[in-house]
């Protein structure tokens, strides 16, 4: 107990001790007090001092006596009454480094009473002053007040503001920069001048010029070419890498970026050289590195000129308008002033989302979106004698192998008898030129989705056979949905002699398209995976939206009836090296950060789609990408009787033999043994 009462007794002697040491020792606000109020007295009367000094050009001696005897006389006077007006307003009382709008008010106040008694007071007390004297005293002494208050809040601000960037720049992701060149230069200086940490810092660049190496561009080393990229990664603790070589060709690009890949580092890509030429390089031009920049060929490039001067000033329909392929050959003739774009399509959300687009683009574009089927023979009609297109290309089809296999009755339908359909419209109704939209799945195809393509090819060269041998008029009208429509059509093709020219364009897959794998791939990632491949061997040949939509509007004009147009896309790519490309560049690791799993060949699916038939042989055209295939030769009388068979046997849902019947007209057709058994 009283070791207890020991401890209280000290503390409370301690307590006394330095509350009488407090009194005589000045709050810190106190003390700022007192600083502004020395502060304020000087720069009160240093204001309009200087304003008087300004008025007679900086010179002391040329300042009238009676003038300064009026100052001098007055500055006592006006000093006591600023400090209390003030005191008043709380500008001693404030925490200025929290001042906001309301100390500022306080301030704009104070200064506008203070400027009112030094003209009133000085001019009755003493003596009028120089106009300028008032004006520039006033704007002076407000200038010197607002800036002892605000000083500090700025000057705090900009410290914090600093520690915050340089804070968040030291933990910014560490960035690697491919290309020394003019890019590299521009996207460096926009990364130290913006100083946006989630933009990162570099660390380091890359470049194959030898004379750049051991060299620095604004503080950053070059420490080398293309084989350093792995060491700098390690060196430099490297989490994003930047690739800044608009000018590289696509073999130069892929090998870079399958070093790249390697490092499971984020990866971003400038996509091309006219930005360079546009002054629109930055970091925001940068781009997440696609599996496309990975399959190191160059880009298809065509003189498109004499394509946009055929397309200017006519009437345009586009079937499956509102698909990817067909949405982008809306695009593309959008910008080139047809007459009118028909966009048909019967998925009204696709049609309505490209019509919306093309408006908001192309607001003076003379634009039809219509909602329809091919498979309904009176609505296609309708469409053609309303509004006579003088262009079609024919995208719309079933494409997806797996649920054509699941539904073949609907793959005739749709496909065959839908292109059949539409043909025929087109030539009824004077159309110059119809384009297939074809696939190189209808080569020795597997599948009925691929059996079905190669019968619209087989279509098209039937109906540009029976055009050009003057017997068009022999060709059946399918499918008619009223008897008196059909007398009515029959009547009309009396009177018409066609010159619709046919062609068909074959291509393979299409990069980012809706049945394209890279978007499931995609969704998995997104999902954490697996990524799904059937399996490890099976190929693919590739092109890009773009691509095939250039290849098929250079056919509506190269094309001078029957031919199919062939695409030359390069090697073909493993699905499963796509599958693994693209967990690489997202800086993650297959089978460790994300699986992969084989799920076997699905129905009517092979292992390789080839692009021609080994009989049909290939001619080069002006541009050494494109070929034309030689068309196989077959009885067209036949095959039209055939077609009518298939339409029958397809609207009767007869699918346990719609197979075999599709096998017996496309004799190249073999189908799957799995597809066979269902």
């Amino acid at each position: 107990m009283v070791k207890y009462t020991y401890i209280l007794w000290d503390l409370s002697y301690g307590m006394k001790k330095k509350s009488k040491r407090s009194k005589f020792r000045l709050a810190r606000w106190k003390i700022i007090t007192l600083y502004l109020m020395v502060y304020d007295t000087l720069a009160i009367n240093a204001a309009y001092f200087a304003a008087l000094l300004l008025r007679f050009d900086l010179q002391y001696s040329a300042i009238p006596q009676s003038y300064l005897h009026n100052y001098l006389c007055f500055a006592p006077i006006y000093t006591v009454f600023c400090l209390i007006v003030f005191f008043k307003s709380k500008l001693y009382q404030s925490i200025w480094q929290y001042a906001s709008v309301t100390e500022a008010s306080r301030v704009v106040v104070a200064c506008a009473i203070a400027t009112l008694f030094q003209i009133v007071g000085i001019t009755l007390l003493f003596g009028r002053m120089p106009i300028s004297y008032y004006i520039f005293g006033s704007l002076f002494q407000f200038a010197l007040i607002a800036t002892a208050r605000f000083i500090e809040r700025f000057i705090n601000s900009e410290r914090s503001k600093r520690s915050v960037a340089r804070s968040a720049l030291d933990t910014a992701p560490a960035v690697l920069l491919i290309g020394a060149g003019d890019a590299g230069r521009l996207i460096l200086q926009d990364m130290q001048r913006t100083k946006v940490a989630k933009n990162g810092r570099v660390r380091a660049i890359i470049d194959d010029n030898p004379r750049k190496w051991g060299r620095s561009i604004s503080g950053v080393p070059v420490v080398g070419g293309r084989d350093e990229i792995l060491a700098a990664v390690k060196k430099y603790n490297i989490n994003k890498i930047y690739f800044a070589i608009p000018t590289a060709s696509a073999e130069t690009k892929r090998d870079i970026l399958n070093i790249c890949k390697e490092t499971q580092c984020k990866i971003k890509v400038l996509p091309g050289i006219y930005q360079l030429v546009n002054d629109e390089i930055s970091v925001q031009s940068l781009k997440d590195v696609s599996v496309e920049d990975l399959l190191g060929r160059e880009p298809i490039k065509m003189d498109m000129t004499d394509v946009f001067n055929f397309i200017a000033g006519k009437t345009i329909l586009v079937t499956g308008g509102g698909g990817s392929i067909g949405s982008e050959l809306c695009r593309q003739i959008a910008a080139h002033q047809p007459k009118l774009l028909l966009i048909f399509d019967m998925y009204e959300n696709n049609a309505y989302d490209i019509e919306q687009e093309l408006k908001r683009k192309y607001p003076k574009l003379n634009l039809k979106a219509i909602i329809g089927s091919v498979r309904d023979s009176k609505r296609i009609a309708r469409v053609f004698e309303m509004y006579k297109p003088e262009v079609v290309y024919h995208a719309a089809a079933h494409k997806h192998v797996p649920l054509m296999e699941g539904s073949p009755c609907e793959a005739v339908k749709n496909n065959a008898i839908g292109t059949y359909k539409t043909a025929y419209a087109a030539m009824k109704n004077g159309c110059q030129r119809f384009v297939l939209i074809s696939t190189d799945k209808a080569v020795n195809p597997t599948n009925i989705m691929g059996a079905t393509k190669r019968l619209c090819e087989m279509i098209v060269q039937t109906f540009d056979y029976m055009i050009k041998n003057n017997r068009e008029q022999e060709l059946p009208l399918l499918h008619a949905h009223m008897r008196d429509e059909l007398a009515f059509m029959e009547k009309k093709a009396q009177e018409i002699h066609s010159q619709t020219e046919f062609v068909a364009v074959r291509f393979g897959n299409v990069l980012g398209s809706n049945g394209s794998v890279i978007p499931l791939f995609k969704r998995q990632m997104a999902e954490g995976g697996p990524l799904t491949v059937t399996h490890p061997d099976v190929i693919r040949y590739f092109m890009t939206i773009p691509e095939a939509v250039s290849l098929v509007l250079k056919a509506s004009v190269m094309g001078k009836g029957s031919e199919i147009f062939v695409l030359d896309m390069g090697s073909p790519v493993k699905i499963d090296t796509l599958a693994r490309n693209l967990i690489k560049l997202s800086g993650l690791r297959p089978d460790v950060d994300i699986k992969i799993t084989y799920t076997g060949l699905r129905p009517g699916e092979k292992l390789y789609e080839e692009k021609l038939m080994a009989e049909e042989g290939l001619t080069r055209t002006e541009n050494n990408l494109i070929h034309i295939g030689h068309p196989i030769s077959f009885d067209n009388d036949t095959f039209l009787k055939d077609v009518k068979v298939l339409m029958n046997a397809s609207y009767a849902e007869q699918e346990d033999t719609i197979r075999t019947m599709v096998a017996k007209v496309v004799t190249t057709y073999h189908p799957a043994a799995q597809a066979v058994k269902k």
